[in-house]
């Protein structure tokens, strides 16, 4: 009988030290999955640069700027992951990184400029359950966000301020490849210009590349030669020619009123050389894209569950998406009134830089200037 009442004392314990267990487990288990310390998937970030390069001194620069604040500000390391860039050397790197960094499982995948946009149209339709985001151009598929910017805007109030501080009256544009993108840049400052005073000359030079910094100095060269003292570049990393002809002829004189107007991102630093062991810096300002906000903003809202799949974000003065630089005080308080009156102006909705050939030739046609 005893023997009994203890075999049944002892399968009872048994029974109560199977069911403890069996809670603590299921209550490890409910922790893991509720996200405690540690144990939650990070949301992952990466980028596919265009043949400019990610250290372009402009747009995938900036891009790139954007994707690691983002990084550091969620706790992320550079790596499978977290946050990462692939470089495209040429047009055929496009397909195949953007493959590369989807099986590496990364959250949303950013094509860094126009040129990635068919690249990206075809990964998203292969890959209907990845996220992408495509820079300066729309990709109508629910999987992509596109994210699109007030070029001309921002080259308006370029323009207004080269039209200002000119002394020969002769300005220049140097651009990338003929796109859309870089025709907004054109047609914003050729109104910006023409909208100050309509007799001042602008040179147009299409170098036909974004990673030839060779074509942008010969363009440059011969802008200066001609009479241009300004000289805007929208060329990505050819643009870098640009600033190597205008600091070279501020070495051959120091005295010389030779200007450089940056793009995309604040390129001050970029203009800086030094004569006889002085100082000089030849950017004037900089017609900033901040494609580090746009980068960052659709990667946040990635990351909170909003995703814009199949939506087009475009980012203007309004939202700060872009801006003049002010780096280094070269424009007069003249110049700077002047450009915060059209600012306030473009804002308001009083006036609309042209965005195309067709609106600026128009736009220009108004102001009495043949196109």
């Amino acid at each position: 009988m005893k023997l009994k009442k203890f075999s049944m004392l002892l399968a009872a314990l048994l029974v109560l030290s199977m069911t403890l267990s069996a809670c603590g487990s299921s209550k490890e288990e409910g922790g893991k999955d509720s996200g405690e310390s540690g144990s939650e998937d990070k949301f992952s970030v990466a980028m596919v640069t265009d043949v400019g390069g990610v250290d372009d001194k402009s747009f995938n620069q900036s891009a790139w700027e954007g994707l690691q604040k983002f990084g550091k500000d969620n706790g992320l390391k550079k790596g499978n992951g977290g946050y990462d860039y692939l470089q495209s050397k040429s047009d055929a790197d496009y397909v195949p990184n953007l493959n590369t960094l989807a099986r590496r499982n990364f959250d949303l995948i950013f094509g860094i400029g126009f040129m990635l946009a068919k690249p990206i149209e075809e990964i998203a339709k292969q890959r209907p359950d990845n996220h992408f985001a495509i820079v300066d151009m729309v990709v109508d598929q629910p999987n992509v966000a596109s994210i699109m910017f007030k070029e001309q805007e921002v080259s308006f109030l370029a323009g207004v301020a080269a039209a200002m501080e000119t002394k020969t009256k002769v300005v220049g544009f140097v651009g990338g490849m003929e796109s859309d993108v870089i025709k907004r840049f054109e047609a914003g400052f050729r109104a910006g210009v023409a909208s100050v005073d309509p007799k001042i000359k602008v040179l147009i030079n299409y170098t036909g590349a974004f990673d030839k910094p060779d074509l942008g100095k010969s363009a440059a060269n011969q802008m200066y030669s001609n009479g241009a003292d300004i000289v805007f570049h929208a060329a990505g990393a050819t643009g870098n020619g640009v600033f190597s002809e205008a600091k070279e002829r501020k070495q051959q004189d120091p005295n010389a009123n030779i200007w450089v107007i940056g793009v995309d991102s604040d390129q001050y630093d970029e203009g800086t050389v030094k004569v006889d062991g002085k100082e000089y810096n030849v950017t004037l300002t900089s017609a900033m894209k901040r494609v580090d906000v746009g980068v960052y903003d659709v990667a946040e809202k990635a990351k909170n569950g909003q995703f814009p799949g199949g939506q087009t974000i475009t980012y203007g003065l309004k939202d700060n998406g872009v801006e003049l630089a002010k780096t280094g005080n070269h424009l007069s308080a003249e110049t700077l009134k002047a450009v915060e009156d059209y600012k306030n102006k473009i804002i308001n909705g009083e006036i609309t830089p042209p965005g195309t050939q067709e609106e600026m030739e128009k736009f220009l046609s108004d102001l009495g200037v043949k196109p």
